[in-house]
């Protein structure tokens, strides 16, 4: 089986749309399944064993760190010529869109999956009066796919209520030899405390940037005494945020990967989450699988995996009296917190990456093989 995916955003730039196709690529590697990708030509030109397909284009003015243009005759060449059997667009757009287009002309099944709510971004760059026209294109692309996939169940709610068809649920794993309590580090305690490892340390990792809603975490400093925040990740909003947080108790910890990162996680005491805007949320089941309690706003993935009151509490967005009340109540006791991160930690295990790309694999065998009923008869 050849199976090629085509993406508004991949390596080298990183991310949890990127973090996903990597996983769902290597799993593929591991049953035996060819892949190709067509992306934005951003200087990547293989992952591991699967050759990048580059298509040109030029820096958005409203998210810098992407470059978008439409694909080529020869971008349809090359496709071609990987003799794909099925195509998986994600979250078809510019490339995506595209994609679905080469797919059809190729009479090869198409897979879309969801990773970008597209509408409630057009809010947050301020031109939502462009949002029914975003949602109407959503419906339109994914409609062109014999079968879309849904990060939760919110957004699969949401997507069926757009008037797209076939919906289903791509659900998201998590390694949890890597985030592992397992990787608890005094010396990175001290770092994520700026010197304090004694005083609770609020953890939030991802990127830096205004959908994030990360100003609203200042007012738990603020509130709660002997508390510290750790912010690990990078992003367009960095000095902005530096700035705003200048003489609290905030650590900037800065990108981190590897072992770092799965240090950071279990060396904190609770997990802060207040984005605006996600489709899923990886960080959150990873931070479960490090032991961490989750504190979180409810959007994309949350509410499939925090147990309110038992992993976690979970607030509306904007909701700031509701987010300190429940760092409050996880805070307020050192036998609570522990008790919490070892049901979110039990709970997180049972969440594995292979199994969820298996059932992506099954997906893709079933369309296969009814193209091939087809064009038998």
């Amino acid at each position: 089986m050849r199976v090629a995916f085509f993406a508004d955003t991949f390596l080298p730039k990183i991310d949890g749309i990127v973090t996903v196709m990597c996983l769902l690529i290597d799993h593929l590697e591991t049953r035996g399944i060819e892949t190709a990708v067509i992306a934005p030509k951003l200087g990547a030109e293989r992952y591991k064993n699967t050759p990048i397909i580059g298509v040109p284009g030029v820096t958005m003015p409203l998210y810098p760190e992407l470059k978008l243009g439409p694909p080529t005759l020869h971008t349809y060449q090359q496709f071609k010529a990987f003799q794909p059997d099925l195509a998986h667009c994600i979250h078809p757009f510019l490339i995506g869109g595209f994609g679905m287009l080469m797919a059809k002309r190729l009479n090869i099944p198409r897979v879309a999956s969801f990773h970008l709510d597209v509408a409630r971004l057009t809010h947050h760059f301020k031109i939502g009066f462009v949002a029914p026209a975003a949602n109407r294109l959503t419906r339109m692309l994914f409609n062109w796919a014999d079968y879309s996939l849904a990060p939760s169940r919110l957004i699969q709610r949401e997507m069926i209520q757009m008037g797209i068809r076939n919906v289903g649920l791509w659900g998201r794993g998590v390694d949890a030899e890597r985030f592992n309590p397992g990787y608890y580090s005094p010396d990175m305690r001290e770092q994520l405390s700026g010197g304090h490892p004694d005083e609770s340390i609020l953890l939030y990792v991802g990127r830096l940037s205004s959908e994030k809603r990360l100003e609203t975490l200042r007012p738990l400093l603020e509130t709660l005494p002997n508390t510290r925040l750790a912010l690990v990740g990078d992003g367009p909003a960095r000095a902005q945020l530096e700035n705003y947080f200048a003489g609290t108790k905030t650590t900037f910890m800065g990108f981190m990967q590897g072992e770092a990162l799965s240090q950071a996680y279990a060396s904190a005491d609770i997990f802060v989450f207040p984005s605006a805007l996600e489709t899923f949320g990886l960080v959150v089941v990873e931070a479960m699988a490090a032991g961490l309690p989750v504190v979180a706003s409810r959007v994309g993935g949350v509410g499939d995996v925090v147990q309110e009151g038992r992993t976690g509490y979970t607030f509306e967005v904007g909701d700031i009296a509701s987010m300190i009340a429940g760092v409050q109540q996880i805070a307020a006791s050192r036998e609570k917190r522990i008790e919490m991160g070892n049901i979110a930690r039990a709970f997180a295990e049972t969440q594995t990456w292979p199994a969820m790309m298996d059932e992506v694999v099954d997906l893709y065998i079933r369309l296969i093989e009814s193209y091939r009923d087809k064009k038998a008869a």
